[in-house]
């Protein structure tokens, strides 16, 4: 082989490793991306809302931020074991404060297995729980806290409201905000840590000393405070108040 030839094929090797170098680059770019686009959709809360016979109807928020001109978000859920997966479009709900928008979707199941689909001009995305996807219960995703649907409650005295919320640290101030005159007054009741959760959340509980009658009015409402680490988030159904309606139906 000539010089020249020797020459001529260590400018190709060079050019070959420059452009896997570049390649490599490229790809690893695109991988950092799609990770980011994960924020775009996000399981905000969902709750069980009706029970019967071993099948829950539950209520599903679900939180997207993007601006894509063509947006369509599902439950993707598994109805019972052995069977296809269904899709349940949710429908919109609300925008919050900082431009996030809240949808809403009813899906009924008796294994209440499901993951969040979004697509967004076209292109799917997937908010699976970091591939775990979500089971059955009271679910939180990005909301730091909710209050939890239980069964209706028949005590003459006294209101019971659980509070589930992300362990964002070990020093919290919880509280229930009560009202029994449409908010003309309200007062503030403690909660108390009840127990802590697999997924790492924590319940906490209170019980409102009020009569029967005032809690099954329809100027009863109420909204949770959680206080951590100078940060103070509300659960208030966004924006609506939780009432006696609040439970799980039968």
């Amino acid at each position: 082989m000539t010089k020249t030839s020797k020459t001529s094929a260590k400018i190709a090797s060079v050019v070959l490793i420059i452009a896997l170098l570049l390649s490599t680059m490229c790809i690893a770019g695109t991988a950092s991306v799609s990770a980011a686009e994960i924020d775009r959709v996000k399981l905000h809360s969902a709750t069980p809302f009706f029970v019967k016979n071993g099948m829950t109807t539950y209520e599903a928020y679900i939180q997207t931020k993007d601006n894509a001109s063509d947006q369509k978000v599902y439950v993707h859920y598994n109805y019972m074991d052995g069977q296809e997966w269904l899709d349940q479009e949710a429908e919109f709900f609300k925008t919050l404060d900082d431009g996030t928008k809240i949808w809403k979707a009813s899906f009924n199941s008796f294994n209440a297995r499901y993951c969040i689909k979004y697509v967004a001009d076209g292109v799917t995305y997937w908010d699976n729980n970091n591939g775990n996807d979500y089971f059955a219960g009271n679910a939180i995703g990005s909301a730091p806290v909710i209050s939890e649907r239980m069964m209706y409650q028949y005590p003459y005295m006294g209101y019971t409201v659980m509070a589930l919320l992300q362990n964002y640290g070990y020093h919290k101030n919880v509280f229930v905000r009560y009202t029994t005159d449409d908010w003309k007054t309200y007062n503030d009741v403690p909660m108390f840590y009840y127990v802590s959760n697999g997924n790492g959340t924590e319940t906490w509980c209170a019980s409102l000393p009020m009569y029967r009658d005032q809690f099954t009015s329809e100027e009863f409402h109420y909204a949770i405070c959680y206080q951590v680490n100078g940060q103070e988030y509300w659960a208030n159904n966004f924006g609506a108040d939780y009432d006696c309606h609040h439970h799980i139906y039968q």
